[in-house]
């Protein structure tokens, strides 16, 4: 706990995949929400079969970020976190010419009487 994962399209050549979680883990940790910096399980996922909206001809792409955390946080802590992550996808997502490239962000809480955690 907790996870970070980042979907982009396909379409959106020379994503920077490194520097993007690098830059995120940062961003989340800096919150202050994290405890443990090594908690932090950031990845990304390449979307290659997608469709946005009902326009095949439109030229579109999106970054989605999902970070899972344990519940128990503030609705403003969520909002400060949500706005951190938009402000790294805003800053490391390339725009191709003529794309309308989408941004989102989701928190989301994670059960704590469920969710299990071990390390080998």
């Amino acid at each position: 706990m907790p996870h970070l994962v980042i979907e982009y399209t396909s379409n959106l050549e020379n994503f920077p995949e490194a520097h993007l979680l690098d830059a995120l883990n940062a961003a989340v940790i800096a919150s202050g929400q994290v405890q443990n910096e090594q908690d932090l399980k950031s990845r990304t996922v390449r979307t290659e079969q997608f469709v946005i909206g009902a326009d095949p001809t439109a030229l579109r792409g999106f970054v989605h970020a999902e970070l899972r955390l344990l519940a128990g946080r503030t609705p403003e802590a969520k909002r400060d976190l949500s706005d951190r992550i938009g402000a790294v996808l805003r800053e490391f997502t390339p725009h191709p010419e003529g794309m309308l490239v989408q941004l989102s962000v989701d928190i989301v809480d994670m059960d704590r009487g469920s969710y299990y955690k071990g390390a080998l």
